[in-house]
């Protein structure tokens, strides 16, 4: 199965300029767990909700004041969509992350997950799903995003 077949193509995008305040409405919006930086229209940095709670909330810092250009992922892992479901696992597992940009020719298809990964998969199972598995992290709060 290709990455293409399961990816979210709704994608939050946020200037890097906009508030923490701005960038989680955006993704409570569009049911989303994270948005996407682009710099001169090119994928460039990712924002999810565990940055929000360990860089923010955590640090008593004020979202509405904190800019994304401050607490973003950078640089990027992507993975081209026509890369199969292992392989985009393996490159989770590789990099302990839980997000991969879809990106070709530095244009933004879309995000896959882990767990979007792990409902593709049920009847195939490798190793290198299994283990990004543990490092998945199902909110509470966003039952029908994963």
């Amino acid at each position: 199965m290709k990455v293409a077949q399961v990816m979210r193509k709704i994608v939050v995008i946020i200037p890097e300029e906009a508030s923490v305040t701005e960038a989680s409405k955006n993704m409570r919006e569009k049911k989303q767990p994270c948005a996407i930086v682009l710099k001169n229209q090119i994928p460039f940095g990712i924002i999810t909700e565990r940055d929000i709670a360990w860089k923010v909330v955590a640090n008593s810092l004020d979202p509405k004041t904190v800019k994304i250009k401050d607490i973003i992922s950078t640089p990027l892992i992507v993975i081209d969509p026509d890369a199969d479901l292992v392989e985009a696992a393996s490159l989770m597992k590789d990099h302990k992350i839980r997000r991969l940009t879809v990106v070709r020719a530095n244009t933004l298809l879309g995000v896959i997950t882990a767990g979007d990964i792990m409902r593709n998969l049920s009847n195939y199972v490798e190793k290198e799903v299994q283990d990004v598995l543990r490092y998945l992290w199902v909110p509470k709060y966003y039952p029908d995003v994963m």
